[in-house]
């Protein structure tokens, strides 16, 4: 989009203020459509810290999506940033639609640019592998 939607700023704004993921939400951007629940950065953050910190490859990814221990750490950037309209989306349990399923199965972890949405609706876009 090349001006933001007013009402998806808004939406996004509310999720961040709340610290809710119960907002389900259906995007789509250039490529794929993308479908799942709105969650707040932080929270975002949180849940793909623990993922990685799980993983013995993956460890040291952790700490660049964990929230800012001091001063000067990895992730002060996400807390020293300017107060204001958010700029991307995070979904949890999300997936990628293609055909009649979606990727991954389980649901995974996506940031969407806000800028990037072409259209969008409130709702979590089912699927079926029954034709």
């Amino acid at each position: 989009m090349s001006k933001h939607d007013g009402l998806l700023v808004d939406i996004a704004t509310m999720v961040e203020s709340e610290r809710s993921n119960q907002m389900p939400m259906t995007v789509v951007v250039p490529g794929a459509v993308i479908t799942g629940r709105l969650a707040p950065e932080s929270l975002w953050r949180e849940r793909v810290a623990e993922v990685l910190a799980a993983s013995d490859h993956l460890k040291p990814f952790a700490g660049l999506f964990a929230a800012p221990t001091a001063p000067g750490s990895p992730t002060t950037h996400v807390a020293e940033r300017a107060p204001g309209e958010p700029t991307h989306l995070h979904l949890h349990v999300a997936r990628i639609l293609q055909g009649s399923f979606g990727l991954p199965h389980t649901g995974g972890m996506y940031r969407i640019a806000i800028a990037d949405v072409s259209s969008w609706t409130v709702g979590d876009l089912s699927y079926s592998d029954d034709q």
